[in-house]
């Protein structure tokens, strides 16, 4: 047996690991020598119907050991496909490749699997983002307490918070909509991307050089050419995508990391099949493992987005070659990445479970304190004094404070209910502590964003929504 990345076994999804195969790819390279070799013959150089047809027959029959056999010896591996599809179309031997150089394939069909990725990725944000829209909108008005430095704050919903990742993934999915809109074919520019060898065969016709690219870009079906280049795409466009990809890796982390911390307070948790173990050694754990998996496997494509700005930095003049390898590793680990974070979050929105009542009992435990603005505010309107009313909470809710860290009962709200300087009644103090009386706006802005951001978003580009069988668990 020999490595095998757990990105493609156990990660990312069967379409993805498809997309970026070397069957894919190398067809894809004979894909565009016929697109070549069609638009050449069209514009009148000595290339015949017998040939291409040949050419057409063998694209999908690409034999990897003929390929492998001429590597080894011409130590190139775009010549030695070249080759061996000579071998295997040896009447069409003499025209493949015409006026070409190895970027017309390797660049041509990395943008191919960028812009198929791409579409791959919208479709599975699409369903994350309706999933985590339903559960938005399922809690938008169960209160549960806020936390800033992750310390008791003044108390949101659940469906509000839940909001903060969705607008994140709203932001995620235009971000990677633009960018896929900006994806530009690289065309055929020859060597130095001056397409002098395309000027050179149709003997100084400049209009069908042009002719050239536009029906190669046609048939490969694409409208946007790179206008300039060198001999390779710039390769700004990599470094462009991996900020999209490395901005979505950062979101899903942040989401992630908070779905860990309610799982630790109990208050949300993540699916746990039938059968599933937590631990080995404590039979009663339940561990967020999809939620660790999700930041685990950000941190990696959150990492791989400095990469390319390097290699965009590095290229000398028309291109060097010291982008070559690294991009062979970076390209299809950051689209499998992405696609495998979509697996799980998509798994994760779809089932999470809340669990009101620890929500209750957490946002109880901090009420008496989160009250004490509203408390203060009733006592002025019967007329209390301000600063003096002030006074008494602040000296009562230290007190019960310290009770608290040594572990005691408080008592706060008994004690301020039998307080004569106060003056409420009961009912007044309970009307004080409703939890729906904390949560201001966001009920109302949780619907609100949901109704005039999300739903038209989704509806818009519901022609991207993933079948759900193309998901992954």
């Amino acid at each position: 047996m020999i490595y095998e990345s757990p990105l493609s076994f156990r990660y990312a999804s069967k379409e993805m690991n498809t997309l970026f195969s070397p069957s894919f790819k190398y067809s894809t390279w004979r894909r565009l020598w016929v697109a070549l070799a069609k638009a050449e013959s069209a514009l009148g150089l000595p290339i015949t119907k017998a040939q291409i047809s040949a050419l057409e027959q063998k694209v999908e029959d690409v034999d990897m050991t003929i390929a492998h056999r001429l590597e080894k010896t011409l130590r190139h591996d775009v010549m030695a496909h070249i080759h061996a599809y000579g071998e295997q179309c040896p009447e069409a031997k003499g025209i493949i490749h015409m006026g070409a150089t190895s970027a017309y394939v390797t660049d041509n069909t990395d943008v191919i699997q960028m812009q198929k990725g791409m579409d791959l990725l919208l479709g599975k944000l699409h369903v994350a983002i309706t999933n985590l829209a339903n559960f938005a909108s399922e809690h938008a008005s169960l209160p549960t307490l806020g936390y800033t430095h992750f310390q008791p704050a003044q108390p949101t919903t659940v469906g509000k918070r839940a909001c903060l990742w969705l607008q994140d993934l709203v932001q995620d999915f235009e971000d990677m909509v633009h960018f896929e809109g900006t994806i530009q074919f690289l065309g055929v520019k020859g060597a130095t991307g001056t397409a002098a060898s395309f000027l050179s065969l149709f003997e100084g016709d400049e209009s069908k050089v042009n002719a050239l690219e536009k029906a190669v870009a046609k048939e490969m079906g694409f409208t946007k050419l790179f206008p300039i280049s060198g001999q390779t795409y710039p390769r700004k466009l990599d470094a462009r995508l991996l900020s999209v990809l490395s901005g979505f890796a950062a979101s899903c982390h942040k989401m992630a990391t908070d779905l860990r911390l309610l799982s630790h307070l109990g208050e949300v948790d993540e699916p746990f099949e039938e059968g599933q173990i937590g631990s080995s050694a404590m039979p009663h754990k339940r561990n967020p493992i999809r939620a660790e998996r999700v930041c685990s496997l950000s941190r990696s494509l959150i990492a791989l987005g400095e990469n390319p700005n390097y290699t965009h930095a590095l290229q000398w003049f028309e291109r060097t070659l010291d982008d070559s390898a690294n991009r062979r590793l970076l390209l299809p680990e950051a689209f499998l990445l992405a696609d495998s974070l979509l697996n799980l979050i998509i798994d994760l929105f779809g089932r999470l479970t809340v669990s009101p009542a620890m929500i209750a009992q957490n946002l109880e435990k901090e009420l008496p304190y989160l009250a004490l603005e509203n408390i203060l505010m009733c006592a002025v309107k019967k007329g209390k004094d301000r600063q003096k009313v002030h006074e008494l909470l602040r000296h009562e809710s230290v007190k019960a404070s310290t009770l608290r860290k040594e572990g005691k009962e408080d008592n706060l709200i008994e004690t301020l209910k039998s307080h004569p300087d106060l003056g409420l009644t009961g009912e007044e103090m309970a009307a004080c502590m409703r939890p729906e009386t904390l949560t201001g706006c966001a009920t109302s802005q949780t619907l609100h964003y949901i109704k005039e951001e999300v739903e038209p978003l989704l509806k818009k580009e519901s022609g991207r929504s993933a079948p759900l069988s193309s998901i992954e668990r």
